[in-house]
């Protein structure tokens, strides 16, 4: 185990929050701790101490997981937990060992619930674990019935909603292999991403209520489904009422007429090898056509069992909750929660419908105990001025997970003043390439301003400066030196590994380095800076973009904002584009109120040298400013992967800006 320990912190750096000596006995961390100490015999006095342990003892670590939490599958004794860890990539977790993905969160059968699903304020339904176990059985029929079996693709052109769940689950059940994004995607979106894996069947809605509107999906579908030949079914599922929409498509049914044949029997569960194709997910980058990340079975399992039980303390019966959409990594991330055997809360549509408080009565209604959202959410509740804590109970909301973007620290602040005093404020982070978090929470620890609190356990995450040595208390790469079981698998259509190796292995050869700029803190904390490869280098000083971000958004007057660093005159300059609340002007005075703010708050260095108004900040469809598209249009560069944007016209704004010439 190593030695070498966080430095203690002063006296004045008191957290903003602590578990009571209640909670950390209850927690499921606690738990574990006392499972090491009989099966292991080692004991650990905090989450540091079994952290370190975790990765210096990665075999030991992932089969107390697997054992602990029981996991459901074939693991015959004797067999190997890892082979080739010294490789990255190469390294096999469980290689030996067989499971299914859907089995293992099927696990109940009663009339509790397993999915509570609200369309806005327009629609809300319950879906019981036995209602859902007999809903998977006749989809998992179907598809067999449609040629589908281990490998093929399955894909939901879908909303958050229960068949969108169900769907995934019988593909899971037969070894198949689904993938899924939002239904406001647009065509060339999905095109360039089901395009790519060729799925068998299709699944779309009739369309979705969006901000109290419902809008009709079918002239996309009716526009990209000829041009993906391989689908031999397409299944429209009901959320408007329209059981005439599967007559505008070919070779479309609706789901009751495609279930018809099929009566609810018990689920046939395809065990397959713990490396075998579960996910197809996607990059959402806007340099070209969206990466196809391929995520195996076992490895997906078996980390978000991990951090569900241990770092988001989910536990069976608890009802949790993440707002998401199909095409975000969340969506897998949260479905994962019924291997917990708690109850999903499925929300689809805007959660500011009706009056922006609809999450917080959600909350309410139905017991929410873990509130997953963004950073930029909580931002617009602060700038709303919303006060949910004077207005709503959340008694029952345990834990709130933030991420899709640094939480600033007013963001913490917020959420501790204006939500709730008591809660685990958990800022989370990893990404679409592990389907996961290199840093998270820890549910017995305390809640630091502007930290993450902690690292995963068994992810040998290590901040790195630029010669590749481990730092703390100073910026750089964040890395992970070990294998971890939720590596992708490989990427579609790169049979020899060569783009796989170059996006994550070329920098530090046989060292995951992830993008991401950061800190690690006197707290054995994390602060995120933004993604490296958007970090500003002002006179050859890295800046990372949140840190401009969480000064000039303090101002009531912005809204929000997006920086980049614009090459000019042999260096690079910093530039600042701010969307401004209605009725304010971006005038003298208001500028250098800017600047000062930035400069007092940060450094002379984050000062941007323009300040630039604009109506309009373009976005991902899970909520991300896309800072590298407006620097390659500043730069004059070609913007190719528009269809990953959410408002991909608002780019529009950023080209040849005139003061941007001088």
């Amino acid at each position: 185990m190593s030695s070498i320990s966080p430095p203690a912190p002063s006296p004045s750096e008191s957290p903003l929050w602590k578990p009571s000596p209640q909670r950390i006995a209850e927690a499921q961390l606690t738990g574990f701790l006392h499972h090491l100490k009989q099966t292991a015999k080692v004991e650990f006095g905090d989450y540091t101490q079994l952290r370190d342990w975790s990765i210096d003892n990665l075999e030991a670590f992932w089969t107390a997981i697997w054992d602990h939490f029981g996991l459901i599958g074939d693991r015959p004794s004797g067999t190997p937990v890892l082979v080739e860890g010294d490789k990255m990539p190469g390294a096999q977790f469980f290689p030996e060992a067989r499971l299914n993905f859907a089995e293992n969160l099927l696990r109940r059968n009663d009339d509790g619930d397993a999915l509570v699903f609200w369309a806005e304020d327009k629609m809300k339904r319950r879906v019981s674990w036995r209602e859902l176990q007999a809903l998977v059985s006749r989809l998992q029929q179907l598809l067999k019935d449609q040629g589908v079996g281990q490998g093929d693709r399955v894909a939901g052109f879908m909303p958050n909603m229960p068949e969108t769940v169900a769907a995934m689950l019988a593909t899971a059940s037969l070894g198949a292999i689904w993938s899924s994004c939002s239904p406001d995607f647009g065509v060339q979106g999905v095109l360039d991403r089901f395009g790519q894996i060729e799925p068998k069947v299709l699944f779309v809605p009739d369309g979705y209520f969006y901000n109290g509107k419902e809008i009709d999906t079918l002239p996309k579908v009716r526009e990209f489904l000829p041009q993906i030949p391989s689908v031999v079914k397409t299944v429209v599922c009901p959320l408007l009422g329209r059981p005439q929409a599967a007559a505008e498509l070919p070779k479309a049914a609706t789901l009751e007429d495609a279930l018809e044949p099929y009566k609810a029997r018990e689920i046939d569960y395809l065990r397959v090898p713990f490396n075998t194709p579960l996910y197809v997910m996607y990059s959402s980058g806007t340099t070209g056509k969206p990466k196809c990340i391929v995520h195996g079975v076992g490895g997906t399992l078996i980390q978000q069992v991990k951090e569900h039980r241990l770092n988001a303390d989910v536990r069976s019966g608890d009802r949790v909750f993440y707002f998401t959409t199909c095409g975000w990594m969340m969506w897998n991330w949260l479905v994962a929660s019924l291997a917990c055997e708690a109850t999903l809360l499925l929300y689809d549509g805007s959660p500011f419908a009706p009056d922006g408080n609809i999450l917080f009565d959600y909350a309410d209604a139905e017991g929410m105990t873990l509130f997953g959202t963004s950073a930029k959410y909580i931002d617009a509740c602060n700038k709303a001025g919303l006060a949910p804590r004077q207005t709503h109970d959340l008694s029952t909301v345990r834990t709130i997970c933030s991420t899709g973007s640094p939480l600033v620290p007013e963001g913490f602040d917020y959420v501790y003043e204006n939500i709730k005093q008591d809660v685990s404020l958990a800022s989370i982070s990893g990404g679409t390439d592990i389907l996961s978090c290199f840093v998270l929470g820890n549910p017995i620890g305390p809640v630091h301003r502007g930290e993450i609190q902690a690292r995963g356990l068994g992810m040998a995450v290590e901040v790195w400066d630029d010669d590749g040595k481990p730092v703390r208390e100073q910026k750089g790469e964040l890395v992970c030196v070990k294998p971890f079981p939720s590596m992708p698998l490989s990427f579609w259509g790169d049979p020899d590994g060569s783009r796989y190796r170059a996006a994550y292995f070329e920098r530090f050869p046989g060292v995951w380095c992830h993008g991401d700029f950061v800190e690690l803190t006197r707290h054995d904390g994390v602060i995120v800076y933004g993604r490296s490869d958007a970090t500003l280098n002002p006179g050859g000083v890295r800046i990372g973009t949140a840190e401009i971000y969480r000064q000039v958004e303090k101002l009531p007057e912005v809204v929000e904002s997006i920086v980049i660093g614009q090459d000019w005159q042999g260096d690079v300059r910093v530039v600042l584009f701010v969307r401004l609340r209605a009725g304010s002007t971006l005038d003298e005075a208001l500028e250098k109120q800017i600047k000062q703010t930035i400069r007092d708050g940060a450094t002379p260095r984050h000062v941007p040298a323009k300040v630039v108004q604009v109506t309009d900040i373009p976005r991902t469809k899970s909520g991300k400013i896309v800072e590298l598209a407006v620097r390659d249009l500043v730069h004059g560069r070609a913007v190719k992967n528009r269809e990953a944007l959410a408002n991909p016209e608002a780019l529009e704004l950023y080209r040849d800006i005139a003061t941007l010439q001088q």
